[in-house]
């Protein structure tokens, strides 16, 4: 089974929309269907470590992928540019990623590079279970650590731009 994880209800809705997946559990969030599980982790260190653990003991998962948003350090890079933080995708661009557990602004980074708040740990917690191939991180670009907030449905928009590549990734992973 393939595990798509994102913190967020609106960075998993177009892919729970175009698979048509169905609600299973409540805490945490899943929809699946016979070979795709979406899990709606939450924000942050303890709801990552904590949804992906249920996760791993409940089912057999054979890849694991995590999607959302990031914001940008260097402000050159386009709003709505995807990136892979982890594996090699050839069909989207590699960028490193920094997970933070607080809010962090661009005065205080000098490197570029992706900051979000569950990636690395999504990573971590994933190796107990898979290998380093079979975890993929892919991060869309919401803003450039300027406390831009987005609503819902700008970051749904903003995942959606994205829909094929992501489509692409899935199809690989189930290879």
């Amino acid at each position: 089974m393939i595990l798509i994880h994102t913190a967020l209800q609106c960075e998993a809705q177009s892919i729970i929309e175009k698979y048509k997946l169905k609600k299973t559990h409540s805490n945490p969030k899943l929809y699946a269907n016979q070979n795709l599980l979406v899990l709606i982790g939450g924000i942050g260190k303890e709801n990552t470590f904590f949804s992906l653990n249920y996760i791993f003991q409940k089912y057999t998962i054979d890849k694991a992928i995590n999607i959302g948003i990031a914001g940008a350090s260097n402000h050159t890079v386009p709003i709505g540019d995807i990136y892979s933080a982890t594996n090699s995708i050839d069909f989207i661009p590699y960028k490193k990623l920094k997970t933070v557990d607080n809010e962090i602004l661009h005065n205080d980074l000098k490197e570029d590079l992706l900051v979000d708040m569950e990636g690395e740990y999504f990573l971590s917690c994933s190796l107990k279970y898979l290998s380093h191939s079979s975890i993929f991180i892919v991060k869309i670009v919401s803003d450039h650590l300027d406390k831009l907030k987005l609503s819902k449905d700008d970051i749904k928009k903003i995942i959606s731009l994205h829909h094929k590549s992501i489509s692409k990734l899935i199809e690989t992973a189930k290879k």
